[in-house]
């Protein structure tokens, strides 16, 4: 784990590469716990500690006894897992703070959906019905959700979101490269690396295999179509193969980031958490329609980062970004 990171993209301080929220006092939770800070349980045989929930439960009143108690505005962010931990912790956060504090939530890259994979099963719930059984998660989610619905399929965040109650902004690539890598493409999924020249590069992808992704695409738009309804969720879903829009300053703000009508990232999460528009909700077409997106390219055998001038980024196979993201305005006397 890196001992220190770079504040960029919605972290940063600096007006011209964050211009709405740069003067905001900015937090970032650090993650390890391996299921969005929601496990609570431990396994005496093994002596492993499952403390997710804890952690969040501290943290929050750590930073609410140094000044979070008084914010007029707050902004609970993550991407990733952490995109995911603020799906499950948005309504939570809501209540921790001030009736009086407009508090919202943004999920980045956080959308994992419950999806078949290349060989017809379901790597991704695999996994996660693995982290919920593992951490005896079930007594933590969504009773409204588990009320209908097995625990595994409450720790997807598209039997999640409609029941929000605080306002949310989805933002999520249609074709998310990490889902590709670990959930649609995985090694298990797919032993004869058929695939592994496409998931690494779209462009080396044939007709069959774009198709299966805008089959994807399809699952996410479907998922988020009762969520876009309520007219207090923001929505950004741009069509491509990237994964993590926030903290990267070149797909946040900056003069060539991907845009949806007109809008950048930045622009539209402003528009939509200071109601300076309404119905801040945009749906890109499928690929391959939109030229400004910033796509990854992944090198197994490479471990630097390059960036061509064609907005094709190169990236050594990678894991989720997992941290939590709180955003928060203090009233001008805490304002240091």
């Amino acid at each position: 784990m890196e001992k220190a990171l770079a504040f960029t993209g919605i972290l940063s301080n600096k007006p011209e590469e964050n211009p709405d929220f740069f003067n905001w006092n900015r937090i970032k939770l650090r993650y390890c716990d391996g299921a969005s800070f929601s496990g609570d349980s431990q396994d005496e045989g093994s002596q492993l500690f499952y403390r997710g929930q804890r952690i969040w439960q501290v943290a929050m009143q750590e930073f609410l006894s140094i000044g979070m108690q008084q914010a007029n505005q707050a902004l609970l962010s993550g991407c990733s897992a952490g995109g995911l931990a603020s799906i499950l912790h948005c309504d939570e956060f809501r209540e921790l703070l001030p009736s009086s504090t407009k508090a919202k939530c943004l999920s980045d890259a956080g959308m994992f959906l419950d999806a078949v994979d290349v060989s017809g099963g379901h790597s991704l719930r695999n996994v996660f019905e693995g982290v919920v059984m593992v951490q005896n998660l079930q007594k933590d989610l969504s009773s409204t959700c588990t009320n209908h619905m097995d625990p595994t399929s409450c720790f997807f965040p598209q039997n999640l979101i409609s029941d929000i109650k605080t306002p949310m902004f989805l933002l999520n690539t249609a074709y998310d490269s990490w889902q590709i890598q670990e959930s649609l493409a995985p090694p298990t999924a797919d032993p004869g690396g058929i695939w592994k020249a496409c998931k690494s590069d779209h462009l080396h992808c044939n007709s069959s295999q774009i198709q299966f992704f805008q089959e994807f695409r399809t699952q996410m738009v479907l998922a988020v179509n009762s969520f876009s309804t309520s007219d207090q969720n923001g929505l950004f879903i741009n069509s491509c193969f990237a994964h993590c829009q926030t903290e990267r300053q070149d797909t946040w703000f900056a003069q060539d980031s991907p845009q949806l009508n007109g809008k950048r990232v930045a622009e539209s999460v402003g528009d939509w958490y200071f109601d300076r528009a309404k119905d801040v909700k945009a749906i890109d077409c499928p690929y391959p329609c939109d030229t400004t997106c910033h796509n990854l390219i992944f090198d197994f055998n490479q471990s630097a980062l390059e960036i061509s001038a064609s907005s094709r980024f190169c990236f050594p196979l990678f894991r989720a970004s997992l941290v939590l993201l709180v955003l928060t305005k203090l009233i001008p006397r805490f304002l240091v």
